[in-house]
């Protein structure tokens, strides 16, 4: 196997993908899939149908003998269910964001992984972020000394953009998720960085607020998260989409010193800056200030989304998955971020208690979260349903997504 010939699902955001695949030498898309039959046939039109089939079904899909790796980029909640079927079916996998809905189905993917052999990559990009990713490999050379505390922020004021991602549906899964749900862009790069596995969580969620009313979004508008590492170490996870502003921004500190990303509000190339400081040993005291604007480690195609990095994260996966040496977020790493939201949830549920993050390499750990589907969607939980919000799902007007419905038809129709 020389090259990873590739299906996407999902033709929103798995455009990035297939965008990569174009002058790719590790990979190549042969398939794309979604049930959207109109944005399907959009990037027909844009992909051409040479050498790439069009499925509107994505057991269909899974069929394809020239499939070898599925990248999913369907709805977030669907991604675990996907993921079990592609590698069952001896596809290797790429996800995005997020693993899984509910510990029942984490359970389910590592143990399909695991039974299977076949590759899973989690593509949790803001890793891949030139200031975080150089942090990483400040601290796995051993110039950083011991992790001892990090910050991770992904505040993302997403007004301006629901009604593209949520299509005026009520029920969609971003209108119905709880403020802890969308966790691993902001402690991801942290759990990355330090290489470290997280064993206790307190959460703390802000109120449901005036934007997230307009947007329809039924939650808190912003989740904090205060885990503590097996090494001792602690971290603080904040991540929204109703705040008033976004910030992207990772700071680290360890035995040896601090290192940090630049603010977006700092105007000086925003996330992609690191400021370090350094010292020689750990009594030295004899660390400088400086900054610089790390190199990406691979040539990084122009136009590549999100500072270059969607194009280093699937870069590497590929890598991975031809057998290669390359820096990847496996299976476990990926549960080991969300874990990190779902169990912060968990504990605001509970009145603030801090709660123990299972290890799910161990099978004595998996056995107790074997039935848990606890999570906001009806049709998934069950009985064992929770709220959006801790303090009660709000209820929201029709009128707000009937409104979102009609700038959607609107945009679709190419109406101003």
């Amino acid at each position: 196997m020389d090259i990873c010939k590739v299906g996407v699902i999902g033709v929103g955001r798995g455009t990035t993908m297939m965008d990569y695949c174009k002058n790719a030498k590790n990979a190549k898309l042969v398939a794309i899939c979604d049930k959207w039959e109109l944005g399907l046939e959009n990037r027909k039109k844009q992909f051409g149908e040479d050498g790439v089939k069009y499925y509107t079904d994505f057991d269909e899909m899974l069929k394809d003998p020239e499939v070898d790796t599925v990248m999913l980029a369907n709805y977030a909640t669907e991604h675990a269910p996907f993921a079990i079927k592609a590698l069952r079916a001896g596809k290797n996998v790429i996800s995005e964001v997020l693993p899984a809905q509910t510990m029942a189905q984490a359970v389910e993917l590592i143990e399909t992984v695991e039974e299977t052999g076949k590759k899973y990559c989690y593509a949790e990009n803001y890793c891949y972020m030139l200031a975080p990713y150089e942090m990483k490999r400040k601290f796995a050379s051993g110039e950083m000394g011991e992790f001892e505390y990090g910050e991770g922020e992904y505040m993302h004021n997403c007004e301006s953009i629901w009604t593209d991602i949520t299509y005026g549906e009520r029920d969609h899964w971003r209108n119905r998720m709880s403020a802890f749900y969308y966790c691993t862009h902001s402690a991801g790069p942290l759990i990355h960085i330090s290489g470290k596995r997280p064993v206790k969580v307190v959460g703390f969620e802000c109120p449901f607020n005036a934007r997230m009313a307009r947007m329809g979004a039924r939650a808190g508008h912003t989740a904090i998260e205060m885990v503590t590492l097996e090494n001792g170490a602690v971290i603080k996870s904040l991540h929204g989409l109703g705040p008033a502003k976004c910030s992207i921004w990772y700071s680290v500190y360890g035995t040896m010193g601090r290192l940090e990303s630049a603010r977006e509000d700092a105007c000086i190339d925003g996330n992609s800056r690191l400021y370090t400081n350094i010292d020689t040993r750990e009594d030295a005291y004899d660390g400088e200030a400086s900054t610089y604007i790390p190199e990406p480690g691979v040539k990084v195609e122009e136009g590549s989304g999100h500072g270059g990095s969607d194009y280093v994260c699937l870069c590497n996966a590929f890598e991975h998955i031809l057998g290669h040496e390359a820096d990847i977020v496996d299976v476990y790493e990926a549960l080991d971020m969300w874990m990190i939201g779902q169990f912060g949830y968990y504990s605001v549920l509970d009145g603030g208690v801090p709660k123990e993050i299972p290890d799910l390499r161990l099978k004595s750990e998996r056995d107790k979260y074997r039935n848990d589907r606890r999570c906001t969607e009806p049709a998934v939980a069950g009985d064992q349903l929770i709220p959006s919000y801790s303090k009660g799902t709000p209820e929201i007007p029709d009128e707000v997504y009937e409104r979102t419905r009609e700038e959607w038809e609107r945009k679709l129709r190419g109406d101003k």
